[in-house]
């Protein structure tokens, strides 16, 4: 789980100004999305810190939330493609 938070952290851009979120073609709120997705991410680390060990379910249901985001995003031209 702690890997795939790293992978996450490390594909999608969280650190984008405010006017670069809300600029161009919008598919979903982009800063609303970010958002959710940080929230999801600290509430993993948080639990994983405490000691609680993440089902494959719950795997499964970040990873699935993750990659949807990261479509949003790109289809936004906030991440490039990868080929």
């Amino acid at each position: 789980m702690q890997q795939m938070i790293n992978d996450a952290r490390a594909a999608i851009p969280f650190d984008l100004t405010e006017a670069e979120l809300c600029s161009g073609i919008c598919h979903g709120c982009s800063k609303k999305l970010l958002n959710f997705l940080e929230m999801e991410l600290q509430s993993w680390e948080y639990r994983l810190n405490q000691g609680e060990i993440p089902t494959f379910g719950d795997l499964q249901r970040l990873a699935k939330t993750s990659r949807k985001i990261f479509t949003a995003l790109s289809k936004s031209g906030l991440i490039e493609s990868r080929p």
